[in-house]
């Protein structure tokens, strides 16, 4: 995948503001009648926290993601997740022979779990007006206090854990610096770290948390290249942000008996998504142009879901998502988290059994 040098720094989008085909159980390993997991049990509980990437459902009613043509894959009609299908959530899930999470706000806490994320929020607050990370974290503890989740649920629990950039885009949007961006990453990954051991502290026994996504591949960056090419200056963003990361993880795993913690690494998963794209499998997932969304707006204005005063749409959608990496500017399709996932099975594998 080459990349391009931009003529200009354009990371100053937030990334959003408003069971899977094809995967079974089995592929996690169950049917082999041996027990797996935490303790030598598999997990039975996900408890989600996060951004649009883990969302499944708890975005306000105004959000795109409860707008036509969000939802078209699965369940055939808005449901509140930034893709067409399935997102991130469903898929780990799944792989450990659970029922997706319900969503926190549906306030029906059901026995796989429950999703605390919010499209748009970080580890402190957004431009987006919803709960960030230690707000959602703050909701856990509350069930956790009224007994609906006892000891024995968090013993067999894991937490899945996302950060998209958000915080990077709002530093930016009121005036940040491109200078003070790396110290502010310090302080951004510090409270990402802060997080991930205060849910290991509530008993949450395992604690995955997602490195940032290469930031330059999206296609609200590879627009300007005519979706061919990477923005390399953004994707040194997520660069840092990983090394900072995966720095704080190591020493939390120092310090914790059992090394709890592990990073589901989405920036290596999407370049090689991209990559085995280019070597075109033979009988294997092949998306068109993978830089490019299903869905757009039809001018720089407008963003997939828009319609005037009239209901008339303001955007476009491809014929088929499936064939498509990208749902929108920045979020993957059903199609792309499936590839995503495809690539983090190893890593689940190592950590969970």
């Amino acid at each position: 995948m080459k990349l391009s040098k931009p003529l200009f720094f354009s990371f100053i989008f937030l990334l959003t503001i408003g069971n899977p085909a094809g995967v079974h159980a089995s592929d996690a390993g169950y049917n082999d009648g041996k027990k797996n997991g935490i303790n030598g049990l598999r997990p039975t509980k996900l408890f989600v926290f996060g951004d649009s990437y883990a969302d499944t459902g708890n975005s306000r009613k105004v959000a795109f993601s409860w707008m036509e043509p969000y939802g078209i894959t699965f369940p055939g009609q808005p449901s509140g997740r930034f893709s067409d299908g399935r997102v991130l959530t469903d898929f780990i899930a799944e792989f450990l022979g659970v029922e997706s999470p319900t969503p926190y706000k549906s306030m029906k806490y059901g026995p796989s779990g429950v999703d605390f994320a919010f499209g748009g929020t970080g580890v402190f607050d957004t431009i987006y007006p919803a709960p960030n990370m230690t707000t959602q974290i703050d909701f856990l503890q509350k069930l956790i206090n009224d007994s609906v989740y006892t000891n024995t649920d968090l013993q067999s629990s894991m937490a899945l854990v996302t950060h998209s950039g958000n915080d990077y885009a709002t530093y930016l949007l009121k005036g940040g610096t491109k200078v003070g961006l790396p110290i502010y990453m310090i302080t951004v990954v510090k409270k990402l770290g802060a997080n991930m051991k205060r849910l290991h502290s509530l008993g949450v026994k395992k604690v995955s948390v997602t490195s940032l996504e290469p930031i330059g591949c999206l296609p609200r960056a590879t627009v300007h290249s005519s979706f061919r090419k990477c923005n390399d200056i953004e994707n040194i963003i997520a660069v840092l942000h990983n090394k900072l990361l995966k720095k704080t993880v190591a020493r939390l795993n120092r310090k914790t008996p059992d090394s709890p913690y592990f990073i589901l690494d989405l920036y290596s998963s999407f370049l090689t998504v991209f990559k085995q794209n280019e070597l075109k499998p033979e009988g294997g997932r092949r998306f068109e142009t993978p830089l490019k969304a299903c869905c757009m707006g039809v001018s720089e204005k407008n963003k997939c879901s828009d319609v005037d005063d009239k209901g008339m749409k303001l955007y476009t959608m491809c014929s088929d998502p499936n064939a498509t990496f990208f749902w929108d500017g920045v979020h993957p399709s059903q199609a792309g988290w499936q590839a995503v996932y495809d690539v983090l099975k190893p890593t689940l594998h190592e950590h969970l059994f």
